[in-house]
């Protein structure tokens, strides 16, 4: 393992390996391209965190690192490909067979979305779902720009049409924002700009829930 120096690591590492691809946990068997990493630094910011096992193939199976040079990629796709850039914590375990695992983590951010700048130039967002990272929508990023906006809010007193959103999106498994408007009997632009507004006031989040975006009210009642 050319210059690539790492701690004793193989029941730790073996450990991690066993609880599979999760919601905060990623395998990544090679690092040919600095903004896949990205994609997956920027799902874990803009949800709740989580961690790369570089060197480990889907199945689990440990492939290994080859050098240093993978470590600078994955600072790389932090740094350049990550907008804002991210801190990462980067720590080589050495493993059975003289091997290499790249252990990568990152804190959910406190200002989102963390996007990735990709190759035709565009900004996208992405967001950890179970294990897999997905494009975040157009909404969710609008919403949460507003929310990390430093921009002091309107007052916006809870109305006829807050409340029923709010209702809807407390429900079992929340609403869509198809569902919100035809609630609320607002047009889209109404309909999207109420949902905004209620998550930069901390009354609504978005979950992935049976393959769409979710309303979901977090302080309701």
């Amino acid at each position: 393992m050319k210059d690539l120096k790492g701690i004793k690591g193989s029941y730790y590492i073996a450990s991690l390996i066993e609880q599979g691809e999760h919601e905060q946990q990623d395998f990544k068997f090679a690092i040919p391209d600095a903004r896949k990493i990205a994609r997956s630094l920027s799902a874990f910011a803009n949800h709740s965190g989580g961690r790369l096992l570089v060197g480990v193939k889907d199945n689990g199976n440990i492939a290994g690192v080859r050098s240093e040079e993978d470590v600078y990629m994955i600072e790389q796709a932090a740094e350049m490909h990550c907008v804002p850039p991210q801190e990462i914590r980067v720590t080589p375990f050495k493993v059975e067979g003289g091997l290499m695992v790249v252990r990568v983590e990152i804190e959910p951010s406190k200002l989102r979305p963390v996007c990735v700048r990709e190759a035709d130039g565009q900004l996208k967002a992405y967001y950890r779902v179970r294990d897999e990272n997905i494009l975040a929508t157009p909404l969710m990023v609008r919403a949460w720009r507003r929310a990390s906006s430093d921009d002091t809010l309107p007052a916006l007193s809870l109305d006829a049409n807050a409340r029923i959103m709010l209702a809807m999106a407390a429900r079992q498994g929340g609403a869509d924002i198809e569902e919100a408007m035809v609630g609320a009997h607002l047009s889209r632009v109404m309909a999207e700009e109420l949902a905004v507004t209620l998550h930069a006031m901390g009354l609504l989040d978005f979950r992935y829930i049976d393959g769409r975006f979710k309303l979901i009210a977090t302080n309701f009642g």
